[in-house]
């Protein structure tokens, strides 16, 4: 698509603040408007449209769809968004552990260990540790109180937990990176601790290290966005 707009510019709509293109507001995928919390959010999302060439390139728009996600589907029903996001809790990967004896299991202990422990802390929670990869299930009253946790946050943190607990396949990890003091950079080493792994064992490939970055990226733009979103 050619790029059909000149002007951006950030406007106050109602509560929050939208973005408009050549004066017209942006509406989303499902044709809500697409207002946001917050100015900064909103000023975000103007430079991902302010940035585009002549040709318009979608893959570039990592907030815009996030908004859009919050707006169209978790804000009509956040039950089920929860529901979506507690799987990644039910088989968190900071959970299934190598067998003890593997020098493998002590890269996760010292990795792994400090979050899934923090965790149980901070939440009042147990989690099951697992060598090997078979599942085994998580206590029924972890979940629950996951459940209870996860209906503290807005719509947009909740958009924004969904990458980043999907990218690291933990909801231990994805909300960890929710925190404003969070080392996003050591949240996702910890994410992507098993591929590094493989990296150190049998060197690293182009196509994974590239593939590494992007998914990096869109993990710490998550976890921007939250930030962003947080009045």
């Amino acid at each position: 698509m050619k790029r059909f707009y000149r002007e951006v510019t950030v406007v106050e709509a109602g509560a929050g603040f939208g973005v408009h293109l050549d004066g017209r507001a942006i509406k989303t995928v499902s044709a809500r408007p697409q207002v946001v919390p917050t100015r900064a959010l909103a000023e975000v999302l103007a430079q991902e449209w302010a940035e585009q060439g002549d040709e318009i390139d979608v893959a570039r728009f990592l907030f815009r769809d996030m908004a859009d996600y919050a707006i169209d589907v978790v804000s009509p029903d956040p039950a089920a968004a929860i529901e979506s996001l507690l799987p990644y809790a039910a088989t968190d990967t900071l959970c299934y552990r190598a067998e003890p004896d593997e020098p493998f299991a002590a890269r996760q202990r010292l990795m792994w260990e400090p979050l899934l422990a923090g965790a149980e802390t901070r939440l009042g929670v147990r989690f099951v540790r697992i060598s090997g990869v078979m599942h085994k299930p998580q206590p029924p009253e972890t979940l629950a109180r996951l459940r209870d946790e996860l209906t503290t946050h807005d719509a947009f943190a909740l958009a924004a937990l969904r990458n980043t607990a999907g990218l690291a396949a933990s909801l231990v990890i994805g909300l960890a990176a929710l925190d404003p003091q969070a080392d996003i950079d050591a949240l996702w080493d910890a994410a992507n601790l098993e591929e590094d792994w493989q990296a150190e064992l049998w060197g690293k490939d182009w196509e994974a290290t590239e593939l590494r970055a992007k998914r990096a990226a869109a993990f710490a733009a998550a976890a921007r966005f939250a930030q962003l979103a947080r009045p």
